[in-house]
């Protein structure tokens, strides 16, 4: 090469002599050498670059495809292969609207430079299809370590637990001791009367949240996730037989069919005759979470008033009336009250004041023996009043007794001590009360509005049996007064000493 580039050279100097043979100046010989050092390298270049491009030609990329770590193929067209992987999860996304799906990590491709690159497109795609799994974007529930729910993310999983703490208080509780918390108040206002706060709330387990990739379809609503949490899950526990209990009872006390609780048993079958005492495996739930709050309560309560009951000589025995009328007091209560899962464990009293102080109730209650035998001597029996009709023939008919009407206080009072031989409705008498006075006496006091006293009821004379009235055939409000002696009608005129 070099001998053809010295003749080209040669060449090149002898036809540029011929044509400039009026200039004097001739190329050096060190010209010359830098010209032929110049040409050359020109020369080897252009050859290199036509080897390079040569090379290039043969030149290619592939794409590696890993499934989970394990090479599935090779692909030359990436492209092909995200929109093959897209219409998958989109296909997927139809079912699962709310979630965000993907194939996350599981497909790796790595590209590498090759000569004469060779792919499978289709086989390698068509495999990866088939065996990737759409994943949704999920945030775990982990209670004590255990995976609970798989919610769609993790403000949904918080959600949960704000919903499982307001089961135990009210929003705006929770609400004011978040606040409290978050400004690390340590020192609250005392109490007003009737008022209340939670001072805590813990949750004796420990929850946390983190992110999976998860199959959609075991992703599940706040709602679904609540009602697990509440529902809680079975542990081993022991039963021991009551009496009257059947194999059916124990099984649905515990949650459980009778076929799973004879699984549980296999020393037992069905017609088995359960003996009281006989100590059987069954299941619990354990609530997956235990929900402590103390609440701090003021609360006006009664105080409820004592009873007394006075003994008076001078009241017949049998009849009482009230000295002075009980009244309840009031007083201001606070405790700090700890529950679980609403459950009070403990109350704690830390303030207790009178606000008003009970009446006592007294009541007089007669102790005097009241003789059944009348004196002969018959008082007036109403309060006050006149007789507006005395005994004898009137209208045609004989009139039995008197009448006295107009009283000023309308009580009927017994005429002397007797026992009451009759008391309520007889026809044209309305209510009629008949006292037999135990010495060949009788009163009758008939058209009562109401009676007092009962068959059989020793009364004292002035005593209350009943209230004017007209019932019966009466013609207006007063009282129709009858007296027997030995059994025979007397006029009421000759024994009334009032």
């Amino acid at each position: 090469m070099m001998n053809r580039l010295k003749r080209i050279y040669s060449n090149y100097t002898e036809k540029q002599n011929i044509k400039h043979k009026s200039q004097k100046n001739r190329l050096s010989t060190f010209t010359k050498r830098v010209m032929v050092t110049t040409i050359a390298a020109s020369t080897i270049t252009l050859g290199a670059v036509a080897v390079h491009a040569s090379e290039n030609s043969l030149l290619g990329t592939v794409y590696h495809v890993y499934l989970n770590g394990e090479r599935v193929g090779a692909v030359d067209n990436k492209v092909q292969l995200d929109k093959a992987l897209e219409a998958k999860v989109e296909s997927v996304q139809k079912d699962y609207k709310n979630l965000e799906l993907s194939v996350g990590e599981q497909v790796t491709v790595v590209p590498e430079k090759v000569f004469r690159p060779s792919a499978q497109n289709k086989e390698t795609i068509n495999t990866v299809i088939e065996q990737v799994e759409v994943k949704a974007s999920a945030s775990v529930l982990t209670i004590e370590g255990e995976e609970v729910a798989l919610l769609k993310n993790k403000e949904e999983a918080e959600k949960v637990i704000e919903l499982l703490k307001l089961e135990f208080v009210s929003e705006k509780d929770l609400k004011a001791l978040e606040v409290r918390q978050e400004n690390q108040e340590s020192k609250l206002p005392e109490l007003k009367e009737n008022e209340s706060r939670v001072l805590d709330l813990t949750i004796k387990e420990k929850v946390s949240y983190s992110d999976k990739n998860v199959d959609p379809k075991n992703v599940i609503s706040v709602k679904e996730a609540v009602e697990l949490v509440k529902k809680g899950k079975k542990q081993a526990d022991k039963y021991e037989v009551q009496a009257g209990d059947s194999l059916g009872d124990i099984a649905e006390k515990h949650d459980l069919s009778s076929e799973e609780l004879l699984e549980m048993n296999p020393d037992i079958a069905m017609d088995t005759l359960l003996k009281v005492g006989k100590v059987l495996n069954v299941s619990a739930k354990k609530p997956y979470l235990n929900i402590l709050v103390k609440q701090e309560v003021s609360k006006n309560e009664e105080v409820p008033y004592e009873q007394e009951v006075v003994e008076d000589k001078e009241l017949p025995k049998g009849e009482t009336k009230v000295k002075q009328q009980g009244e309840n007091g009031e007083k201001n209560v606070r405790t700090i009250t700890t529950k679980e899962n609403g459950m009070t464990i403990k109350t704690e009293v830390t303030h207790e004041e009178t606000l008003k102080e009970p009446v006592k109730h007294i009541v007089v209650k007669g102790t005097k023996v009241i003789p059944s035998r009348g004196s002969g001597s018959l008082a007036w029996p109403a309060v006050g009043g006149y007789i507006s009709s005395k005994m004898g023939h009137r209208w045609g008919k004989m009139h039995k007794g008197i009448d006295i009407a107009r009283p000023s206080d309308r009580t009927i009072k017994a005429a002397d001590n007797g026992v009451v031989e009759s008391a309520g409705w007889d026809g044209g008498y309305g209510n009629k009360v008949v006292i037999n006075h135990q010495n060949g006496m009788k009163t009758t006091y008939a058209h009562l509005d109401s009676i007092s006293v009962s068959v059989g009821e020793t009364v004292s004379r002035g005593g209350k049996i009943g209230v004017m009235g007209t019932t019966g055939q009466s013609t207006g409000v007063h009282l129709h007064f009858e007296v027997y002696q030995d059994g025979k009608l007397k006029d009421p005129m000759q024994y009334l000493n009032n």
